[in-house]
């Protein structure tokens, strides 16, 4: 497939996309481990969390990656969709 860049150019744009997925998947992190611990704990008078705070913790967190996991899958769906209506009209 020609893209009508030059190698140089085509590492560059593969370095760029790289390193926005990167910053994509480390907001993603952060905004569940924010969630997460904003929901989930809540005692402060020990070092160790709690029974209650791990299990929520660990729901919190596999409802998050289900849900991303499903949202992926979706837009995966969505996408060959509409690829297959261009399809169509040309």
């Amino acid at each position: 497939m020609d893209t009508g860049l030059t190698q140089a150019e085509n590492r560059e744009l593969e370095q760029r996309l790289q390193k926005r997925q990167v910053k994509e998947f480390m907001n993603v992190f952060g905004s569940l481990v924010d969630n997460c611990f904003t929901s989930c704990v809540d005692d402060f008078t020990s070092k160790a969390m709690s029974n209650r705070e791990n299990g929520c913790i660990s729901r919190c967190v596999l409802k998050s990656m289900s849900t991303q996991t499903r949202l992926g899958e979706r837009f995966g769906e969505l996408n060959a969709a509409m690829a297959q209506e261009m399809q169509k009209r040309m």
